[in-house]
């Protein structure tokens, strides 16, 4: 058997359909009796009795075993085990709610249609979800406006930053106007005629 269809487990809404399936398989792969296999193979079965048997016996496990195998694959596929437990959750629950004389918007009445049901029980979901999604954007909205609030103050840091820069400039500009007009030749040749009378003086006083 394959690993989810195993009538030892599960609920016992499955374990009763899986007793009721391996019992209908049994009968199936055992409806082709010894008496129909002797009327197919007479000679065979006259001549060699025992080794027919044998190979009747054979051909029977065979068939059972490839159609519990087949079922079981077909079963884990669509997940029906799954979906039988599934079912029986929802019948035990809805039989402890009865007991108790639970009341919900969602129970199950004659005169209810299936839409009405449905949205007793989905609205309530969407509304919570709407409500998370409500938070979600709450939350982008907060962070937008911090970035919106914090690119305003790099902005305006630029700005300031810019400005000093253009003052600074400006500054520099006017000490370049005023360095270009001094007499750059007249200092030039005072600052030689001071360094030749120091040196002139530096040597009256070595002699």
């Amino acid at each position: 058997m394959s690993g989810n269809a195993t009538g030892g487990k599960g609920s016992k809404r499955w374990q009763h359909f899986y007793a009721a399936l391996q019992l209908a398989i049994q009968r199936s792969a055992h409806k082709w009796t010894w008496e129909n296999f002797t009327e197919c193979f007479p000679v065979f079965c006259e001549e060699e009795g025992d080794r027919a048997q044998g190979v009747f016996n054979t051909l029977s496990r065979h068939m059972e075993s490839s159609l519990t195998e087949a079922t079981d694959k077909f079963f884990d596929d669509i997940s029906l085990k799954q979906c039988i437990d599934d079912l029986h959750a929802a019948v035990v629950d809805a039989k402890l709610r009865k007991q108790k004389g639970e009341v919900r918007p969602d129970i199950w009445r004659e005169d209810l249609h299936p839409r009405a049901a449905t949205r007793a029980r989905t609205i309530p979901l969407l509304e919570k979800e709407r409500e998370r999604l409500l938070a979600d954007l709450q939350e982008l909205e907060d962070e937008n406006l911090r970035l919106q609030e914090e690119i305003a103050s790099n902005v305006r840091q630029f700005d300031e930053n810019e400005k000093k820069s253009e003052t600074l400039l400006d500054t520099l500009d006017e000490v370049l106007q005023e360095w270009e007009r001094l007499p750059v030749e007249d200092m030039s040749q005072w600052a030689r005629d001071m360094i030749q009378q120091q040196s002139m003086s530096d040597k009256s006083k070595i002699c």
